[in-house]
């Protein structure tokens, strides 16, 4: 192995972790595993044995240090850096490191913290269910069929007689995409001008209240917005269509995955007794008086 990509370089310099996620690493690392043909053993330091499997989840918590490295370089590095911290690791036991109140907080804080994510996990890897993704896909395209969409193009300039100019151009037929390539200030300019399909909660107001009265093929007067001037040309109308629902399944699974970890910790707030010691106490709210009986009508 060369120098560059000595294990120890990577794994005490490189391979940066936050605190907590290094002490949820080692109590994992250091929890039995069965040794077979499924989760051979790949190393022992003084004794101690360093499996597979032990690769496999150091290789998830380091997995953005290691997004550029090729599989047998990852696993080299992974399982050096896992030998190295058994050795570290072993050496601050013997400095008595473990019973240093600082640590002891870490070490609650990483047992806390991985408690919480393995069982959030849980609750919403529980929840991604086919039926929950098609509810959520079919009540967002709801909102979406229908909805109108304008393709436009337009040309933006710094003033407006240089619209006006423009405008007077393309009334006696000068072609919208030329003079876009030629004369608009916008980015868009060398697809002459072309925006694209849009709804009207995607650009400013002004100019989708202008590019939404238009019909398909009509030209706008001058219109001003905070970026400048802009002549304006509606090229279509539609109705938007929702995406595949195999196009946005990554995201709707994110979405239930959030929603129910986050129902999840509200219910779990509902019983708990939190007492914020930061903030003075919430004034209790007085009850209503209680209105007066009305003499009894003789």
């Amino acid at each position: 192995m060369t120098a560059s990509l000595r294990p120890t370089t990577l794994s005490l310099r490189g391979l940066a972790l936050s605190a907590a996620s290094c002490l949820a690493l080692a109590l994992l690392v250091g929890s039995p595993a069965r040794a077979d043909d499924a989760n051979p053993v790949l190393a022992k330091v003084n004794g101690v044995e360093i499996h597979q499997s032990d690769v496999t989840l150091a290789e998830e918590e380091l997995a953005p240090s290691l997004a550029q490295m090729d599989p047998a370089t990852k696993k080299e590095n992974v399982l050096a850096f896992l030998i190295d911290m058994k050795i570290v690791a072993k050496a601050a036991e013997d400095k008595k490191i473990a019973e240093q109140a600082d640590f002891k907080k870490k070490l609650d804080f990483a047992r806390n913290r991985l408690l919480m994510d393995n069982l959030l996990a849980a609750e919403g890897k529980a929840a991604l269910t086919d039926e929950a993704m098609k509810k959520v896909y079919d009540d967002a395209a709801k909102q979406i069929s229908g909805e109108q969409e304008v393709h436009a193009r337009h040309i933006l300039v710094q003033t407006e007689d240089e619209a006006k100019a423009i405008k007077a151009e393309l009334d006696k037929g000068g072609d919208f995409a030329k003079l876009a390539k030629e004369k608009s200030k916008d980015p868009g300019a060398s697809d002459g001008g072309d925006l694209g399909f849009f709804t009207k909660e995607q650009m400013v107001p002004e100019f989708s209240k202008v590019a939404f009265e238009l019909e398909p093929g009509k030209i706008s007067d001058p219109v001003k917005t905070q970026f400048g001037w802009h002549i304006i040309k509606v090229e279509e109308k539609r109705n938007r269509k929702p995406p595949a629902f195999e196009q946005v399944k990554p995201q709707i699974e994110q979405y239930v995955t959030r929603k129910a970890q986050s129902e999840y910790v509200a219910k779990l707030r509902e019983t708990a007794k939190v007492e914020r010691m930061d903030k003075p106490a919430a004034p209790a709210v007085p009850a209503p008086a209680t209105p007066a009986t009305p003499p009894a009508k003789k």
